[in-house]
């Protein structure tokens, strides 16, 4: 089942008795709208709005009181009085600053009313056009598929067992491995998981992967400033799924003539209609931990599959045995990313590397994961792990001896003294293992 684990952030938020109005957010196509349709099976009565249709959106430009708003809903949709748990559905929001305003009076005249909105331009709209009452609503993030949703989709149920069990059983890697690099093929979108999950056929794709990006191109006019924007956002939009993975610099991006400032204001935007990520680096090892927004970011687009697709790419993953072998591992580096991603809910949290704090120095690791008071470095590649300095970098001054090496090996721990005497214990995680990390993590320190 798709969003197995976005219904349950839902059913959580629902079980609280002071929840408030919900914000889910999320780029274009990834199935905010489908999701709520989906969990919508829970209540007793469901009212769904689209504000795009004039006659809905009028509903909350004619000063009702709530009360009348939720009268003038009924009447209009041809429902009988509220009764049990009713869950109401605003959709396209962005499209009304009064059905926005109207979010905090629902909450305090209906606090038994479930209310969610949604919107798909909501993000580049926030703070410049529309404003939603501060402290009043809630936000849920939905990210595309991840691994283990895949398996859900396709009905791969013995993998899911396997999954589950810790630690996970050698008899299953081959399988598993094989379904994460399928999965990494085709990538999380929800249209493209589902076109595959009934067809089982790569090769139908491209149209959809054509579409998708024909819609987050025709959205620039609507959110871009002016029409020289425009350009950049495009040029950024296309030239994303070749750089994805690496470190980039605005000056010049994509073999462009276009300066830092136009560039980076570009990429804001796109980071708010969250196609894409600007991952920057910290030099803590241990918390708090202070984004450096003045050294070069990575860049991570807001699929793998479209990344593989529109960097003309496919045929080499789907020939390759190890990923990490793949686009100079930047390929494995960005799937592993997406995956880090869909572990949170949260609009706020964010991805980071970790480099060294010494100007001249070269020491990256690919990502740090916060977790119980602690730092775990991640690195993602195959290789000897005496091999890893960047990552023995880390541990030699961080507070503990743990790290993480995610490749297309088995599941194992290593030990290793650095020339400092420090032990290093290495968690080697397979691919398939990256949406269950924090519950590895729990076994890597119980043991």
């Amino acid at each position: 089942m798709f969003y197995r684990n976005a219904i349950k952030e839902l059913e959580s938020w629902a079980a609280n008795p002071d929840h408030k109005p919900l914000v889910i957010r999320g780029a274009r196509q990834v199935g905010k709208t489908t999701l709520i349709e989906m969990f919508s099976k829970e209540f007793d009565q469901y009212l769904t709005l689209n504000l795009e249709r004039p006659a809905h959106k009028d509903l909350f430009e004619r000063g009702y009181t709530v009360g009348e708003l939720i009268d003038a809903i009924r009447f209009v949709k041809k429902v009988s009085p509220i009764r049990g748990r009713t869950l109401l559905f605003i959709d396209e929001i962005q499209n009304s600053q009064q059905a926005i305003n109207y979010l905090r009076f629902l909450r305090e005249d209906l606090p038994e009313l479930f209310v969610v909105a949604a919107g798909s331009l909501l993000e580049t709209l926030l703070n410049r056009a529309i404003n939603i009452p501060v402290g009043r609503v809630e936000y849920l993030a939905i990210h595309p598929c991840n691994f283990e949703e895949f398996l859900h989709a396709t009905d791969n149920l013995t993998t899911i067992e396997a999954l589950q069990a810790i630690p996970f059983p050698d008899y299953a890697h081959d399988q598993s491995i094989n379904l994460f690099n399928r999965f990494a093929l085709i990538g999380g979108m929800p249209e493209i998981v589902s076109h595959y999950s009934m067809n089982h056929d790569i090769h139908g794709l491209g149209k959809i992967f054509d579409g998708l990006l024909a819609s987050y191109l025709d959205d620039v006019e609507k959110y871009a400033r002016n029409s020289s924007q425009v350009h950049v956002i495009r040029h950024l939009i296309r030239q994303s799924f070749i750089h994805a993975g690496t470190r980039i610099r605005f000056e010049g991006f994509g073999q462009s003539g276009y300066r830092s400032r136009e560039v980076a204001e570009a990429f804001r935007i796109l980071e708010k209609a969250m196609i894409l990520q600007l991952v920057y680096p910290v030099t803590d090892a241990c918390l708090p931990v202070g984004e450096d927004i003045r050294k070069s970011p990575k860049l991570l687009s807001l699929d793998s599959g479209m990344v593989n697709y529109f960097a003309k790419v496919q045929d080499v993953i789907f020939n390759s045995q190890d990923i990490s072998d793949v686009y100079r591992g930047r390929f494995a580096e960005h799937i592993a990313g997406q995956e880090l991603k869909s572990l949170t809910w949260s609009v706020i949290e964010r991805l980071n590397f970790w480099v060294r704090p010494k100007v001249d120095a070269d020491a990256e690791v690919d990502f740090i994961y916060p977790y119980k008071g602690m730092i775990f470095p991640i690195e993602v590649k195959s290789g000897l792990i005496g091999k890893m300095r960047s990552l023995h970098q880390f541990v030699k001054v961080a507070p503990h001896p743990y790290a993480v090496r995610i490749y297309s090996g088995k599941l194992s721990v290593q030990k290793e003294n650095l020339p400092s005497g420090k032990e290093v214990v290495m968690l080697n995680l397979p691919f398939y293992l990256i949406t269950q990390l924090e519950n590895y993590l729990d076994w890597l320190v119980g043991q």
